[in-house]
């Protein structure tokens, strides 16, 4: 809503009451948006409408360019048309409005008509009132440079001093100046940031390639920000996520962006070890510490000493061994199963589980001091749903890699490539790898389409082809270490006279599924 006023030189005219109303307005605006363009042009038509300064017009300098005049032209306008606003365009030292650009000194012509250097280049003289007009113009300067004028048309016989205009208008050529700073300010920090988030995406990037990390998604490039941050330190870092989100690789990571790069990386997989040979394992034992322990053996924390040990799945770590991690994290040392003497141990530990351990620790399963040792930098890796825009990538990687593996020579079209996109994954990364080499195992053709892909999409996206009997289904789904009893695992290798691999198979496992299964069952 336009402010109430009185009309400007109507008698009996408050200017005081106007120019405080003016500037209450301004700063009203100034509050509401740092924008200057509304702030300026809102102030250029209150000039107008409360104290009789029309025409108002700022005029801003242009970049400087060698071997080029410099230029300024009208930015911001009220009471001009388009046609006037498009002619406003000085160099320095042209006229009034670039004598002011040029010296820095404002300007006050009381007559136009008079005055040899008023060009009337942006108003026509027969566009103007046919009383004497006066044209102010102020400059407006930024870091002590002027960088534009501020100019108005006023009739000057008028009942309000000149004096009295003046001075409100050095002072919105103040603010102007000031707002146009703020402006600059925020550009220049805005580019910055722009090139800083680049420069780092950049790194990111390279990084992930480094790691064998496949994507440039968002989501990925943050967790292996945080990871870049953190791989100095010695603290535990924690990997939570979905099964099939990539922890080994982060793991690696970790591992290969610390100063230990040059030393050992052990990768356990706690899911894979019974309960009754964790210690052994894990710490080692002596010669004599068992039936069959003929020469002493060191566990995976000395072989990982001076460099990494990585514990996958972590949260199957049974109570008992929980406490002699948990001393070997604090105290840098172990003891040998079957042994005596504690052996000094320099290693880092990345772990990663699936499960959400304060839940475990709430349930008993879990010991709550391990879990804060544990959870000193935890990591959420994202999800395959949550990188749609690294499919492509992935999709092409995982061709690659089963067409060297199998000796084959497939390619995905690229409405192939856009149907894998298109699919709304649930999550599992290994679902896509797996999906994907089983159709460069099947596809009868060397480039797959979109149509030939279809058969092949998981369940909800098409109709897979039938298996054979006793086949796995297309896709095998990822399942926990305790999906298969014992006796369902014998029956599998009986069905298959001993074969792992087809026995794992008709059980939609992988091969190293299935042996860690056949492990933690005691079955050989």
């Amino acid at each position: 809503m336009a402010p109430h006023r009185t009309e400007p030189d109507s008698p009996g005219t408050d200017w005081h009451a106007q120019e405080l109303l003016l500037m209450r307005e301004v700063m009203k605006m100034v509050g509401r948006s740092l924008a200057p363009a509304f702030v300026l042009r809102e102030m250029l038509h209150l000039m107008s409408e409360l104290l009789g300064l029309n025409r108002g017009r700022m005029v801003l300098a242009g970049e400087a360019r060698q071997g080029v005049p410099r230029t300024a032209a009208v930015r911001h306008a009220y009471g001009l048309t388009a046609e006037e606003v498009q002619r406003g365009v000085f160099q320095w030292g042209e006229g009034i409005t670039g004598r002011v650009l040029a010296t820095g000194l404002p300007a006050i012509v009381q007559d136009v008509d008079a005055e040899p250097l008023f060009l009337f280049r942006t108003v026509p003289r027969n566009r103007l009132p046919p009383q004497t007009v006066a044209f102010i113009a102020l400059p407006i300067e930024v870091n002590g440079a002027t960088i534009g004028v501020l100019g108005c048309h006023r009739i000057r016989s008028r009942q309000r001093h000149l004096s009295d205009d003046l001075a409100v208008l050095r002072i919105l050529a103040t603010l102007a100046g000031q707002l146009l700073q703020l402006e600059q300010l925020v550009a220049d920090q805005t580019r910055q940031l722009v090139a800083r988030n680049a420069a780092l995406a950049r790194a990111l990037e390279s990084a992930s390639a480094r790691y064998g990390l496949i994507g440039q998604s968002p989501a990925l490039l943050q967790a292996l920000g945080e990871l870049e941050r953190v791989s100095q330190s010695q603290a535990t870092v924690l990997l939570l996520g979905e099964s099939g989100t990539g922890k080994e690789l982060f793991a690696r990571a970790v591992h290969l962006a610390s100063g230990r790069h040059d030393q050992p990386f052990i990768k356990v997989n706690c899911s894979a070890i019974p309960d009754t040979l964790f210690e052994s394992e894990l710490f080692g034992y002596e010669k004599g510490a068992f039936t069959g322990a003929n020469t002493a053996r060191a566990g995976w924390f000395e072989q990982a000493n001076g460099g990494t040990i990585f514990l996958d799945e972590i949260g199957e770590l049974p109570l008992a061994m929980q406490s002699k991690l948990l001393r070997t994290l604090q105290e840098g040392t172990l003891v040998r199963l079957g042994g005596t003497k504690e052996l000094k141990v320099n290693v880092r530990l990345v772990a990663a589980t699936n499960r959400d351990l304060a839940q475990e620790v709430q349930a008993g399963r879990f010991r709550q001091d391990l879990y804060y040792r544990l959870n000193v930098i935890p990591i959420r890796l994202p999800s395959l749903r949550e990188r749609g825009d690294d499919v492509r990538a992935l999709a092409l990687h995982f061709v690659n890699r089963a067409n060297q593996t199998h000796q084959r020579n497939v390619n995905l079209a690229p409405d192939a490539l856009a149907r894998l996109q298109a699919h709304d994954w649930p999550g599992n990364i290994r679902e896509l790898g797996n999906l994907i080499e089983r159709l460069v195992l099947l596809a009868d053709h060397t480039l797959v389409t979109a149509k030939t892909l279809e058969p092949f999409m998981p369940e909800g996206a098409g109709t897979p082809p039938p298996p054979a009997p006793g086949d796995a289904p297309v896709v095998r789904d990822y399942q926990s270490a305790q999906s298969h009893s014992a006796n369902a695992l014998r029956e599998a290798l009986a069905r298959h006279q001993g074969n792992q691999s087809r026995a794992a198979q008709s059980l939609g496992l992988t091969l190293r599924q299935f042996a860690y299964r056949l492990r933690k069952a005691g079955l050989r």
